[in-house]
Parts: structure tokens; C-alpha cells; sequence
């Protein structure tokens, strides 16, 4: 990003940066300063302060969007709208939003950067291991108008036991690491960071009315290993940089693929050695996967008809449960005895037949999606073939087809028409 405002400042052009957080901004500014952009013909600023003063920003010729998934809303469209001629970029790790509308409503393209496999196979991603130890009833969950699920259903759906079971699995399988604990409420939040405190373990909550001053201090102390626990609801998931993350533990569930990449993601930053911990309470791996699952997300950001959204894993090497140590891994983990990877205890009949039947359905849905992919080149094939001929010329049902879709006539031409051809034929 910084590399591409360089080059666009250096020949003189205006660059327009636009973040949702003031803490990005701060960060955004320092390593355009170290990349040697010229400050001169670059703003950033939050999206809010600048969609206020739009009147009064240099026109841009570039523009900037951090955590693009959030360009429809009104404020991003209002920044957009205000600048028609420049070049829009919008950048983000999860291009997919919950809801029907997608980013293809305003992207003219998406250029794919390299899989979280890849990223952590070369080093730039610590590798994981998750845990999922259930602490939910996933059926009474409720979505909301965004897509996600409500703060009600959230509360009764989660059981009261988490409390004491995110405690007691923190010390178990990351006894000491620092960790982020995203919460579904405020209230739950100042809850879990209660337990880990009457724990001996230190916790400070942290949420969107926390004075910005005091907030900044408490980020400083965890950076500094002051503090082991942060809980937040929704705070700590994009852009904001704390490298000393080592443990995830989730305990709001969420519809949004996004926001579930965004949490497991956040303990991902590599160190020599280091291997992070992600705890799943509510079982958001059952809905998306693993974090690391190839993902279709040429798919992902086209807008669908109907309520209902693509599932984007492209994977057939489907994750299982370990009814032992409740390691979630790929089942081509499996030992050779059909042992878990982790703990070396036998895995059931039940969840592997399970993993092999999802991965046999996603081979299904790629052979459909293939079969309609050929079937859309054959189709476009016969609609230039019959572009510049006349109806004489015609020889089959597909080319009768194609022509009178390409001339609008009424659906039942092709088969009046190519039934006189075939009867001419005789």
C-alpha cells in the first residue's frame, strides 16, 4: 500500500488515505513517512472527518481504502461519490461482507494477494493450533438486519459455564501467553476479565466508551507484558498492531466470515518459534472452517439473489474434532492408525466420517461450478458463432437458441424454427 502511494506522490499525483480508526491513522502515517512517501501531496485521515470536510480535501487522483469490506457503507460512498475521477483502491484481507451486497457493486476487479497457507509456509504468519471446547447452543441464535447475530440470541445461546471454562482452558493450553478474548457484550466482557483476575491472572476490559487516553495506556501495558488478558467486544480486530499476541480465545460467536478471520488472525504475527493458540468457546470454526481453508473469494465478493450466501471453502481436506484434547486440524493430519496429531489419542469413526462427508460435498459443488463454468464458455462460443449469420444458416437447437436470444424474439421461436429446419432437412 505505502509502495503504491510512493510511486503515485512521486509523479506528482494526490493520495487520499482512509481508515475507520484513529489508531490506524497514527500508524498509516508513521510507515508512509519510513516508505518515503511525500507528505506533501498525501491525506489520511478517518473516514468520518473526512466525509465531513469533503469540501475542503485536495482532490485526489488515488484513494486509499483501509479494511475495504466496509466501502458501502454511507460515509465510504459519500467519500467515493465526491471523487469521481479518481482511482479507487480498497484494501482487505476478508473480502466478503455479511448481507447481500457485495463489494463487486463498486470494485471493477479484485487482485487475489497470497493464502494464509502460503503466508505462514514462507514465514510471514506464525503457525496455530486450535481448540474448540463448546460452550454454546448454536440453534438459539437469531441474525440481525447487518447479518450477524443479535446481542439477545447471543446471550441466551452462550452457556453460563463459559466463564469459568475460559479461565480453566487458557491455563491448560496457554498457560502464561498473552491474549485477546472477544466478547459479545460489554457486559461479558467485564465478566471474563473479572474471572481471569479472581484467577490471579491479570485482565483489563476495554471497549468503545473506554476514554481514548486511558484506552492507549492500556494497549501500552499489554504491549510492555504488564497486562496478560485484554477482553474486548469488536475492538481489536482490524488494522490496530499487537505483535505480541499468542493466544486468540473467542467467545462471541458471529455469522460474518469476516469478523471470524479477523479473530483468529489476530494472535498471527510471527516470531522465531512461535506457535499461536486460537480457543474457539462457540464453535465458529463449525460454520467457516478453518482460519487457513482456501477460500473462493472471486465468489465471495459477488453480490447473490436471495438471502442465502456462497460458502466459499474450496478446500476437501475438511477439518475434524479431536472427543479427547478438542483439536480442531485437517484430517490429512491424521496419523496413519487415524490418531490425533496432538494428543495421540484414537479419533472416532463418527467425526472423521463427518470430515469425509464435507469434503466429499465440496467436490461436488467444484464439479458443479465447474460443469457451469464449461457450460457458460460453450454458450458464449455459440452466440459469437451465430452473431453475424442468418436464420438459414442455422444447424442446431443451441444455435436457434442463441439466435433468438441475441434478436429477442419470443421463446418459442428456436423450436418452431428448428423444428421447420429439421422437417426442411428430411
Amino acid at each position: 500500500m505505502s509502495e503504491i502511494a510512493r510511486r503515485a506522490t512521486a509523479k506528482g499525483n494526490q493520495v487520499l488515505f482512509v481508515v475507520h480508526r484513529k489508531e490506524i491513522v497514527d500508524q498509516a502515517m508513521a510507515t508512509f513517512q519510513e516508505q518515503n512517501v511525500d507528505m506533501n501531496l498525501a491525506q489520511l485521515g478517518m473516514v468520518q472527518t473526512i466525509a465531513r470536510h469533503i469540501n475542503e480535501i485536495p482532490e485526489p487522483q488515488v484513494i486509499f481504502i483501509d479494511e475495504g469490506h466496509h466501502s458501502l457503507a454511507k460515509t465510504y460512498q459519500r467519500i467515493i461519490d465526491a471523487f469521481p475521477n479518481a482511482i479507487k483502491l480498497l484494501f482487505t484481507a476478508t473480502p466478503q461482507r455479511t448481507g447481500k451486497k457485495q463489494l463487486d457493486l463498486i470494485a471493477d476487479d479484485i487482485v487475489l494477494g497470497k493464502s494464509i497457507k502460503w503466508l505462514t509456509e514462507h514465514g510471514n504468519l506464525a503457525p496455530f493450533t486450535y481448540y474448540s471446547i463448546d460452550d454454546i447452543d448454536r440453534s438459539k441464535l437469531k441474525k440481525n438486519s447487518t447479518g450477524d447475530f443479535t446481542s439477545e440470541s447471543m446471550e441466551r445461546a452462550v452457556k453460563k459455564k463459559i466463564y469459568g471454562d475460559v479461565v480453566e482452558n487458557y491455563k491448560e493450553l496457554a498457560p502464561n501467553k498473552q491474549a485477546v478474548v472477544y466478547c459479545y457484550s460489554v457486559g461479558n466482557a467485564i465478566k471474563v476479565a473479572q474471572e481471569f483476575n479472581d484467577n490471579g491472572i491479570s485482565a483489563v476490559e476495554v471497549d468503545g466508551t473506554t476514554d481514548p487516553a486511558k484506552r492507549d495506556g492500556i494497549i501500552e501495558d499489554f504491549r510492555q507484558g504488564k497486562i496478560k488478558i485484554l477482553t474486548n467486544v469488536n475492538l481489536f480486530t482490524e488494522g490496530l498492531d499487537l505483535p505480541n499476541v499468542d493466544c486468540v480465545i473467542m467467545v462471541r460467536p458471529t455469522a460474518s466470515l469476516a469478523l471470524y478471520l479477523q479473530f483468529s488472525m489476530r494472535c498471527l504475527n510471527p516470531r522465531e518459534g512461535k506457535v499461536a493458540i486460537i480457543i474457539d468457546h462457540v464453535a465458529n470454526w463449525k460454520e467457516f472452517g478453518l482460519p487457513d481453508q482456501d477460500r473462493d473469494w472471486q465468489a465471495a465478493m459477488k453480490t447473490k439473489s436471495g438471502s442465502k450466501r456462497k460458502n466459499t471453502n474450496q478446500t476437501t481436506d475438511s477439518p475434524l474434532q479431536c472427543d479427547h484434547c478438542y483439536a480442531v486440524f485437517y484430517r490429512s493430519e491424521l496419523t496413519e492408525n487415524k490418531l490425533c496429531p496432538y494428543c495421540g489419542m484414537e479419533v472416532s469413526k463418527k467425526q472423521i466420517e463427518m470430515a469425509v462427508t464435507k469434503a466429499e460435498l465440496v467436490e461436488i459443488n467444484e464439479s458443479k461450478l465447474r460443469v457451469n463454468r464449461l457450460k457458460k464458455i460453450m454458450h458464449s462460443n455459440v452466440m459469437r458463432n451465430v452473431a453475424g449469420k442468418r436464420p438459414s444458416e442455422l444447424r442446431t437447437m443451441e444455435e436457434f437458441q442463441a439466435y433468438a436470444k441475441l434478436h429477442h424474439y419470443k421463446p418459442g421461436w428456436a423450436w418452431y424454427a428448428y423444428r421447420k429446419f429439421t422437417k426442411k432437412g428430411r
